[in-house]
């Protein structure tokens, strides 16, 4: 068993993961708000979160772990589409319009996260199925005099908790100066947070000790995550967008009400778009189904698994740069990898086992889920793949570990055929080979006619050419046309 590391938010510090029980391992992340179509953004802690899922599976087994993924369809944003479309004459109680949103939300969500490969969690709960959860856990910390009740409210008192801001770093009084806390006349103080508020005829409420109304969204995680994965649990996860406030605000009600909750935080960095943070003032805003579709500034669909290795070729707590030529760039290594497996397909297949994955690679990313560093092992792999059946079932098996599908055609997606992709991938490294002697003889008679000539005719033939000292490294790209290398001789 690989030793697995990571890097807990709430320490600042890499250390083993130890399991609370090794035989009921388990995680809560974070999940979206259903109000509208899932942003490239909202997909990094998905693609983060599945591979740190499939690696716990692969060492203590899939029926050792429970991974948790909530979806909060108690919002303002949701309210207001189903009011418009009350409003616009749509049939049916505000409630069920309520219901008819999310439900569709979840539908998108759904088809565009498994479209990058991402696994369902174990348990997908909505924070309206556990209302009551809520209400008693926030009647506790009132009995406990950490919360209290104010016109309809009920408030958690931020002070009495006396870790408050240690996940983030900061003090209260920091946080005051410049957070995003809603000052009221009914608060003690302007950091309490709101934990149930008071719900109007036209929006969706639920009756409890304080009135008819409706969750704050921090309760909603630790009571989810309370129920389905019980007091003290292993992972809590989401993106360090989420560190403060929620998930402050988690940890101090969970932990007043005496739940140890999560033992290790790990938390993204946040994603940009060709160098700059993604907005629609900008023009650089685009969701998952507008890349899978086609619909973006690079005009070409691009298939999950594109999606998928360009976020894991950055290691999860760096911010990741989305840039049309990073996922050209990972489009061409998958078609090239692919095309390399499809070349002994049935030899694969016939060795392949879905669990396998070379140790190199189950390393590194166990080491704080290291996906760069594995998909540089995998680069290495495929080089020695185009000979040796055991390397294309190595790849195979590194590809499925990280959750892709070796034997998945984009023949639709791309236009173009794997067949002719990667015609005959075995001579590669022979004309590497050669170039690199020609490179050589040049070096000592000065005449470079030769290697531009050889060179010249890869680029023409859609190869992309890298020359390092002392070695040479071609690779196929999308318009790769083999009958074009036929003046190679």
């Amino acid at each position: 068993m690989a030793e697995i590391r990571l890097t807990n938010t709430a320490t600042r510090k890499k250390v083993p993961f130890v399991p609370i029980d090794p035989e009921n391992v388990r995680m809560y992340v974070c999940g979206p708000t259903v109000y509208d179509r899932a942003h490239l953004g909202n997909a990094r802690p998905v693609v983060v979160f599945d591979v740190l899922y499939r690696l716990l599976r692969h060492e203590y087994g899939a029926d050792h772990v429970t991974y948790v993924r909530n979806f909060t369809d108690v919002d303002d944003r949701i309210n207001e589409t189903a009011r418009a479309r009350k409003e616009a004459g749509a049939e049916g109680t505000i409630e069920q319009l309520i219901r008819a949103r999310s439900d569709e939300t979840i539908g998108w969500y759904h088809d565009d996260m498994d479209a990058l490969g991402a696994l369902r969690p174990d348990a997908e709960p909505r924070a309206t199925e556990y209302i009551d959860q809520m209400i008693e856990m926030i009647a506790g910390l009132i009995d406990k005099g950490f919360a209290y009740e104010a016109e309809g409210h009920a408030l958690f008192r931020v002070r009495k908790y006396a870790d408050y801001g240690k996940l983030s770093g900061r003090s209260v009084d920091d946080m005051i100066a410049g957070a995003r806390v809603e000052v009221a006349p009914y608060k003690e103080d302007p950091m309490d947070f709101v934990l149930w508020k008071p719900s109007t005829d036209d929006l969706p409420g639920w009756e409890s000790p304080w009135g008819r109304g409706r969750p704050g969204w921090h309760i909603e995680c630790s009571a989810m995550a309370h129920e389905l994965l019980g007091e003290r649990f292993d992972i809590h996860g989401g993106g360090n967008d989420l560190m403060f406030p929620h998930h402050e605000n988690e940890i101090a009600q969970s932990k007043c009400m005496g739940h140890g909750f999560a033992n290790v935080w790990l938390h993204n960095e946040m994603l940009q778009v060709e160098g700059k943070k993604m907005s629609k003032s900008l023009g650089n805003f685009f969701t998952v189904r507008d890349l899978l579709t086609g619909n973006w500034s690079g005009g070409w669909k691009v298939p999950g698994e594109v999606i998928r290795f360009v976020m894991l070729s950055t290691h999860y707590r760096k911010p990741m740069d989305w840039t049309e030529r990073k996922a050209q760039e990972a489009r061409d290594t998958l078609v090239r990898w692919k095309s390399l497996i499809d070349n002994q397909r049935d030899d694969v297949a016939r060795a392949f086992s879905g669990t396998e994955p070379p140790q190199i690679v189950v390393g590194a990313v166990s080491d704080d889920l290291n996906t760069s560093q594995a998909l540089t092992y995998m680069h290495a792999i495929a080089k020695e793949a185009a000979e040796s059946t055991e390397k294309k079932v190595e790849l195979a098996e590194s590809l499925a570990f990280l959750g892709f599908d070796y034997a998945k055609n984009w023949s639709v997606s791309f236009g173009y055929s794997l067949d002719k992709t990667l015609e005959k991938p075995i001579e590669f490294e022979k004309v590497e080979k050669r170039l690199q002697e020609e490179r050589e003889k040049a070096k000592a008679t000065k005449d470079f006619t030769e290697v531009d000539r050889i060179k010249s005719l890869l680029l023409g033939a859609g190869l992309e050419v890298r020359m390092y000292e002392g070695s040479v490294e071609i690779d196929v790209t999308a318009e790769f046309d083999p009958s074009k290398l036929e003046a190679l001789k």
